[in-house]
């Protein structure tokens, strides 16, 4: 079994020149693997909120083009009619209005005055209009391009992300002989804490035994991001589905004032899972494994965060 396991890391069989690692060596192998896994899925997780962001701006543009189109067009119309008036009539200057008398002089040019800025505006009007309808195309242009290479980048991590799950289930095969834990539901005790983080808490203790799916947030599969953003979804707060974004939404709080509902973050805001007390968090961990209730110090808490 081991020396399938090194033909899984390095694609070449073992020879007898070769020590075969130890199963704390392979375990080793298959956690660094694991770690590296799920950085890449935290970029995909992060990309796809970017992507999502795209693709709700485009909607508004799509949508707000229609009455500057309308605009423009109502715009455009007013323009046609000052230009024929303007070549029937011809430009009536002032020496026109004086060569016709002085009895209501003041009258005349006042109503001159008035068409004049009346067409000043329409013409600035039009000229406005025109620039802000250039401007959503443009805009909507940009942002349809920004989300094919989105999409196609999005596409890339997650082909990515495939292969690498392909060599660590085969790693993890080799290993124990299986390529996921065995897991189960659920059916201790579960705390009574009061308030919106008693529903995220409770909705962590009942997503144990849950296997770990990259990008997913419930209720089939989670990973870190997922089950954190899922648990104080239920509670009624929105947490973006990533864990370094999640870092951003909440308040920085100290050890010493965790208290249960509370994120833990880990290895550079690459991983975080919720606090359940009692110096215990909740967690999708990583692939092959199912969200597991674990002590704070599976590895060294780089910041503590607060839903608010």
């Amino acid at each position: 079994m081991v020396a399938a396991l090194a033909i899984a890391i390095t694609g070449t069989t073992a020879t007898a020149a070769h020590a075969e690692p130890s199963t704390s060596e392979l375990t080793k192998k298959i956690d660094k693997a694991s770690d590296q896994l799920e950085d890449v899925v935290e970029s995909y997780n992060k990309m796809n909120i970017s992507l999502k962001q795209t693709k709700d701006q485009e909607k508004k543009l799509a949508a707000s083009l229609a009455p500057a189109k309308a605009a423009l067009e109502a715009a455009g119309t007013q323009m046609d009619a000052i230009a024929a008036s303007a070549y029937k009539t011809g430009n009536i200057g002032t020496m026109n209005v004086v060569l016709e008398g002085a009895d209501n002089l003041m009258d005349r040019m006042s109503i001159l005055e008035q068409i004049s800025r009346s067409r000043g505006r329409d013409i600035a009007e039009y000229r406005a209009t025109t620039e802000n309808f250039a401007e959503r195309q443009a805009a909507l242009k940009a942002t349809q391009k920004k989300q094919e290479a989105e999409a196609k980048a999005l596409n890339a991590r997650k082909k990515k992300i495939e292969g690498d799950l392909k060599k660590l289930y085969a790693m993890r095969t080799a290993a124990y002989g299986s390529p996921t834990e065995k897991s189960s539901k659920y059916t201790g005790n579960i705390p009574s804490i009061a308030g919106s983080a008693g529903k995220a808490v409770t909705f962590a203790y009942n997503a144990l035994g849950v296997m770990y799916d990259y990008g997913a947030d419930g209720p089939n599969g989670y990973d870190c991001s997922g089950l954190t953003s899922a648990a104080w979804r239920a509670a009624g707060k929105s947490l973006p589905h990533n864990a370094a974004a999640q870092y951003s939404a909440t308040t920085r709080i100290s050890r010493s004032e965790l208290k249960p509902g509370d994120l833990v973050f880990y290895r550079s805001n690459g991983h975080v899972g919720i606090y359940v007390g009692g110096g215990q968090i909740i967690d999708a961990s990583r692939a092959g494994q199912p969200v597991k209730k674990r002590t704070i110090d599976i590895m060294t808490p780089n910041g503590y965060g607060r839903v608010t």
